[in-house]
């Protein structure tokens, strides 16, 4: 039986790249995201054209019980799971305060903070019965720095910063390896920056900033740092860290 990744947030950038670097590794790949089943079964079916295992799942996140259910599934249906990728994004764009709605503030708290602690919820104490587990945290600058707009964005990463720092303090020492990962710049990703800047704008910034220039972080060199994170031995464990382009200055220096 393989050990399982479960991925949430398994997109076309850096969740989707990190399952597919963990099922190369000789883990199952469970991926999970909100939409788009056809570059789901895409995903899960180049996985497996490699040789590799994986299964797919729409889940949306905010929905009750819904992340709660896919673990007890998964465990029940396909085997322990060793490492989950906690990739959901909770972007919802550049906001005046007279413009961000409660709905849209709570929106942004329900994906990165509470969905977080969903998750931890479920899987914690099934990792804490078997004496190890690791789990994965795609976070974003907001989470260190508050910017002009960002009110919802900064509080709900800000918040799964601090939640990752107390599921550390409490399961670190049951054997649970906790690992916060700060994206400080832009990644090379047609699902998120491309639908934000849209086909041609995304096309433009890669031209003058990716590709050959390597100013925008790549998923798949990503998935390699998580991958190498969730084999660490535990007296050199990583908790946090930064990931970000050479070119890019650095968020404390902004």
């Amino acid at each position: 039986m393989k050990p399982v990744c479960l991925v949430l947030g398994a997109g076309a950038g850096i969740g989707g790249n990190v399952g597919m670097r963990f099922a190369r590794g000789g883990y199952h790949a469970a991926l999970c995201r909100r939409s788009d089943e056809d570059g789901l079964h895409k995903l899960v079916e180049g996985i497996e054209g490699e040789g590799g295992s994986a299964s797919g799942y729409l889940l949306n996140a905010v929905e009750p019980d819904s992340i709660e259910k896919r673990v007890a599934a998964i465990e029940a249906e396909i085997g322990p799971i060793e490492v989950v990728v906690f990739n959901l994004g909770a972007q919802i764009g550049d906001r005046a305060l007279a413009d961000t709605s409660y709905k849209a503030f709570e929106v942004g708290w329900r994906l990165a903070t509470f969905g977080l602690f969903r998750l931890a919820s479920a899987v914690c104490p099934l990792m804490e019965q078997r004496g190890k587990g690791t789990i994965l945290v795609t976070s974003a600058t907001a989470a260190v720095r508050g910017n002009r707009g960002q009110h919802s964005h900064a509080a709900a990463m800000g918040g799964r910063r601090m939640l990752c720092q107390t599921l550390n303090a409490e399961f670190s020492p049951k054997g649970i390896h906790v690992a916060h990962i700060l994206i400080d710049g832009a990644v090379d990703a047609p699902d998120t920056l491309g639908k934000m800047l849209g086909p041609e704008g995304f096309q433009q910034l890669r031209e003058a900033r990716g590709m050959e220039h390597d100013g925008l972080l790549l998923p798949a060199e990503i998935a390699d740092t998580y991958f190498h994170i969730a084999q660490q031995h535990r007296s050199a464990w990583t908790h946090e860290l930064d990931l970000r382009s050479f070119s890019d200055r650095p968020w404390w220096n902004h």
